[in-house]
């Protein structure tokens, strides 16, 4: 299956903070036939509640194993045909570019999908996930200095005619 009028499989890389939307909107996309793949539901099958079943400073290192295995599951589900949708911060150029890049190769046309919020809304959002941290892959615990740290962490995608953007202003939730 190919996103409509398109002949090549079609990737999209969610870029965004922790409560954009990420996941509502690459949700979306699988009832239009997209494969989503998400790190974060794969660190937790693998290893659990962050900050509970494993240290909060570990997350990198047990993570890069986890993004080598979907970049490969990424460039086999494309290179079969399939859309793709990787529900996935891409917080800095580089990162974007690596995944961009393997998708190219596999033969996809690609889009930059980047949902922006405002702090409070995003706090808002992430707020209430606390709550289902344990339950939720989706709802990693983190504290509103955590955010505002992410934040400047986070660069945001150039606006370029390979990039969506949008600004959310209401909270799906």
């Amino acid at each position: 299956m190919t996103a409509v009028g398109n002949t090549q499989p079609f990737c999209v890389l969610m870029a965004g903070l922790p409560g954009s939307g990420k996941t509502t909107l690459s949700s979306a996309l699988t009832a239009r036939g997209f494969i989503r793949l998400c790190p974060d539901e794969e660190m937790f099958r693998r290893h659990g509640v962050y900050g509970i079943d494993f240290p909060r400073g570990i997350f990198p290192a047990l993570e890069r194993p986890v993004l080598e295995e979907i970049s490969i599951e990424l460039g086999e589900q494309l290179r079969s045909g399939q859309d793709v949708v990787i529900d996935h911060g891409f917080w800095t150029p580089d990162d974007r570019a690596r995944w961009r890049a393997i998708a190219t190769d596999a033969g996809a046309t690609v889009a930059l999908v980047y949902l922006e919020a405002s702090h409070e809304e995003l706090w808002s959002r992430v707020s209430k996930r606390n709550a289902r941290h344990e339950a939720d892959p989706n709802s990693i615990y983190f504290s509103e200095s955590d955010l505002l740290r992410y934040r400047t962490r986070f660069v945001p995608p150039g606006r370029t005619n390979r990039t969506l953007s949008t600004t959310v202003t209401r909270n799906p939730y």
